[in-house]
């Protein structure tokens, strides 16, 4: 049986907490244009799990998008960003978490497992 491909978090590194209820859009690359994929929210830990198995991601160049901008907004805060877009390649059989470490002038992202 296979696993979920892709799956996310997002911290933010000023307080040291997980981010709650961020909106996070997927998308596919597809000759020169990108494809809306899914849309969901981070949970309560900051964490999302992207419903799609090794057979139906397949390899590609996928785009996370997280609308940062309106979990600063809703804490009273300010950022620099307004949304931060991550761009990454796929291979067939492997298994991707993105995670974001955000602050509000400043984040970072890496492959985790």
């Amino acid at each position: 049986m296979s696993r979920p491909v892709l799956s996310t978090h997002v911290l933010d590194t000023s307080t040291g907490r997980p981010v709650a209820g961020i909106y996070v859009e997927l998308y596919k690359k597809r000759d020169a244009f990108w494809t809306q994929w899914h849309n969901t929210m981070t949970s309560s830990d900051g964490r999302i799990q992207f419903p799609f198995l090794e057979e139906s991601m397949g390899a590609g160049t996928y785009k996370l998008k997280f609308n940062v901008e309106d979990y600063y907004t809703r804490d009273h805060k300010e950022t620099l960003y307004p949304f931060v877009e991550i761009v990454f390649n796929t291979k067939e059989g492997e298994h991707y978490h993105i995670p974001l470490l955000l602050s509000p002038y400043g984040y970072s992202t890496y492959r985790g497992s």
